[in-house]
């Protein structure tokens, strides 16, 4: 963390308040993966809600931070606005987050930052976005595709723990556009019915090939 300060964060934005800095890191590894309110962070960060922002810009720009906003064309049911942060490393989390030992509760959430990095280092864009409705269904990840057919990606530890209904909530307000669940137990592709819902199951690898190509 000193030689980020030193290097990358004093050479190119010449911050100030390096405490303040360090500690929104921090904080944003050990909430990561949750929405992102800027006045959450303003008070132990004894800092101005604006600052906090400007660090978020600081965080995104140099990788250390994932900023995925959420899908939406603009659908009163839709939530338009509350962003969600990933830290950009998992041990990184693990640290902040005081975990010596991983339960099973854990896994879920480091296989949806791993899936989100594979995203990100194989497209080289960060066209990446979450989606949520007021009544909280959510899908993981959405990539915005072209002519309105977004692809839901659900990100699973085990492919058992697979529930459909939150696809279902998004394909009512986005019928158009590939379901895919990416599960760690996955060995190879299948597809799977639940009604009208059309549901592939894949490897990340396979996945990850598809969308570098």
């Amino acid at each position: 963390m000193d030689a980020y300060w030193a290097k990358d964060i004093q050479e190119l934005f010449r911050l100030g308040r390096r405490d303040s800095f360090q500690r929104f890191t921090e904080l944003i590894m050990a909430q990561s993966g949750g929405i992102f309110e800027a006045t959450q962070f303003a008070r132990p960060c004894e800092v101005s809600r604006p600052t906090i922002t400007n660090y978020l810009r600081v965080l995104e720009a140099t990788f250390v931070a994932h900023v995925v906003r959420p899908f939406s064309t603009r659908r009163p049911t839709e939530i338009v606005a509350a962003p969600k942060v990933y830290g950009f490393d998992t041990g990184f989390i693990c640290y902040y987050r005081g975990w010596q030992t991983l339960r099973d509760e854990d896994l879920g959430m480091l296989w949806e930052h791993f899936v989100l990095n594979e995203i990100m280092a194989r497209s080289q864009n960060r066209n990446v976005y979450y989606w949520r409705d007021k009544r909280g269904h959510e899908v993981d990840f959405v990539l915005a595709g072209r002519r309105n057919r977004p692809m839901a990606i659900e990100c699973k530890w085990s492919a058992n723990n697979f529930d459909h209904t939150n696809l279902v909530a998004f394909r009512k307000q986005h019928p158009e556009g590939e379901n895919l669940v990416l599960a760690r137990d996955v060995e190879r592709t299948f597809t799977r019915n639940y009604g009208a819902l059309k549901v592939r199951f894949d490897t990340i690898r396979s996945f990850a090939d598809s969308i570098s190509q």
